[in-house]
């Protein structure tokens, strides 16, 4: 067999920035002939092929195999100083594939083998090129160069076309880092019956080829190996390919959103507004707007309505039988003393204070301190209840000396009503009062019926439901009391509680109301200053009440302010143990 000199093939540098390897040099080279049909053994060479006339040096990097499969022949080509191998019969089961040899090269260590390794792998080939290859190797002039192998320039798609496999193993070769298992993983190589209609069904699907240099550049101590083809393709109309490295930064999940909207076209939703119960702050403007309108509304055409119905006959007749008030019985007191005033004072402190820490304790979820009775360990409650718990005590037992009073001085006749007739002057002075033509009355001497019927529901009804409902729901009342419990339970008493403290709020709000609009002076002097005087008009210019007023507001809004856990728990301590929890 003839010997030609030819120039030595150069592959990529053996380190990064070195120069390509093997160096640049001839070399003689002993090819056995290309066969035109595959299943035809090979002569045996005339000669055996003369080594290389000087050895080169080995570098200690290993060499980077280009992850491209080679395609192998059935017909193996002689080796240096090698006999040529016989043909190696196909396996029954496989399908009949057209392959070659691997084309070997300089051994990686000094005095070594050529690498790689003698060895046959199939390859997917289709049978256009192999035909090509056969037609060629007949009409061709004879050399020593090696035929390449004819490789599928359609790569297989990475996950939604891949090649079935076939039995046979697929050849791993070294490791990718040091001490690992062979590269690629156990498996077995594509089948190549399949390898024509995938690159049939990739032939419209674009594709982008990863360079080998990648690889290269990884690490100094890992060594390339061929890997499949499906690794190096990614296809640019499905999902991205892999990431060469463990992925440590993830996107949160707001950027996620905004790119999915983004990505989707649709305008970023803003923040929920903060709501207040079912409505937010500006539903809640918007309704006391419309609310107060419609009240507005409703207002003026009751004033309209009943001014009308007043200037018929019948309704002034009415108003004339019954003005809105009756006589008092013969010994009612005229006029306030002084006790009564200070009672008035005490019952509008307590009934504040009251009312707002029940609304706290209504609406608070976590207690910031806690009250325990020295006597009771068990009794654990929060210092807003015990608040609450301690106003009502003071609440009542300014009620009793109250209602004692009330009845030894004869006062009651002026707030118990002690005529039927309480009820007609009632209608008469609600009607007055709506038609804003309102009664002259004087407090001094009598009240109108609607303030005699307002103030005995207040002292005699409420405040009783009050006190009642409140005691069942604390744990004054007795809990082994199965009869008295079964017959009031506690869902009726906190069923009422709430409603009456609403009752209180709306008297408060309306008592005050007519205070000022009926004659803010003469009133104020009448309950604050025990001054008056059977003449309606008199002490109209008199500011004493209206001082004091003034003084009672400020202790109330003081206490309102200072009712905090930091004023609270020192006295509290006097009657038991404050805790955090």
């Amino acid at each position: 067999m003839a010997t030609y000199g030819t120039h030595v093939r150069r592959g990529l540098p053996r380190r990064s920035g070195g120069e390509p390897w093997p160096p640049a040099g001839d070399a003689p080279l002993d090819v056995a002939a290309p066969v035109a049909e595959p299943a035809a053994p090979v002569a045996e060479p005339a000669a055996p092929v003369a080594e290389p006339a000087a050895p080169v040096a080995e570098q200690a990097v290993p060499v980077a195999e280009a992850p491209v499969p080679v395609v192998e022949s059935s017909v193996p080509i002689a080796e240096p100083g090698l006999p040529v191998a016989e043909p190696v019969e196909a396996s029954s089961t496989a399908a009949p594939v057209a392959t070659r040899t691997v084309r070997r090269g300089l051994p990686r260590v000094p005095g070594g083998e050529p690498w790689p390794p003698a060895s046959a792998a199939p390859a997917p080939v289709s049978a256009a090129p192999v035909a090509a290859a056969a037609v060629a190797a007949d009409t061709a002039a004879p050399t020593d160069e090696p035929v390449p192998a004819p490789v599928s320039a359609a790569p297989a798609r990475a996950a939604s076309v891949a090649a079935p496999s076939s039995t046979t193993p697929l050849r791993r070769g070294l490791p990718r880092v040091a001490g690992g298992e062979p590269w690629p993983p156990a498996g077995f190589a594509p089948d190549p019956a399949a390898v024509a209609p995938v690159a049939a069904a990739e032939a419209d699907v674009p594709i982008e080829t990863t360079a080998a240099s990648d690889t290269l550049e990884s690490s100094a101590s890992e060594s390339s190996a061929p890997a499949p083809a499906a690794a190096s393709v990614a296809v640019a109309s499905g999902p991205r390919a892999p990431l060469p490295f463990t992925r440590t930064v993830w996107q949160g999940p707001a950027a996620r959103r905004f790119e999915t909207e983004r990505r989707a076209g649709e305008k970023i939703a803003a923040p929920e507004p903060e709501r207040i119960g079912p409505f937010t702050k500006v539903q809640w403007a918007g309704a006391v707007a419309v609310g107060g309108l419609g009240l507005l509304f409703a207002a003026f055409m009751a004033v309209v309505t009943v001014r009308f119905l007043l200037s018929t006959e019948p309704l002034r007749d009415f108003l004339e039988t019954y003005p809105g008030e009756y006589h008092l019985p013969e010994g009612a007191p005229v006029g306030f003393p002084a006790w009564l005033g200070w009672q008035h004072f005490f019952n509008v402190f307590l009934m504040v204070l009251i009312i707002r820490s029940g609304l706290q304790v209504r609406t608070e979820k976590r207690p910031t301190a806690f009250w325990t009775p020295r006597n009771n360990p068990k009794g654990k409650i929060s210092l807003a209840l015990w608040f609450h718990q301690s106003l009502d005590i003071l609440w009542l037992v300014n009620g009793v000396i109250f209602i004692v009073l009330l009845f030894t001085t004869g006062q009651w006749m002026r707030v118990v009503p002690t005529s039927w007739e309480v009820f007609p002057n009632a209608l008469s002075a609600v009607l007055q009062y709506i038609s804003l033509d309102w009664p002259t009355e004087n407090g001094w001497v009598n009240y109108n019926s609607v303030q005699q019927l307002a103030y005995f529901v207040t002292i005699f009804i409420a405040a009783p439901v009050a006190a009642i409902t409140g005691a069942r729901m604390t744990k004054l009342w007795p809990q082994n009391a199965k009869t008295l419990n079964r017959i009031y339970p506690v869902e009726w008493a906190r069923a009422v509680h709430f409603p009456t403290m609403i009752y209180f709020c709306l008297f408060i709000f309306v008592h005050v109301v007519l205070v000022f609009a009926t004659g803010a002076l003469r009133n104020l002097n009448h309950m604050y200053a025990a001054q008056g005087s059977v003449d309606p008009n008199a002490y109209a210019d008199n500011w004493t009440g209206f001082w004091l007023f003034f003084a009672s507001m400020v202790v109330i809004a003081s206490a309102w302010i200072a009712a905090r856990p930091l004023v609270l728990a020192p006295i509290a301590r006097l009657f038991g143990t404050v805790s955090g929890r």
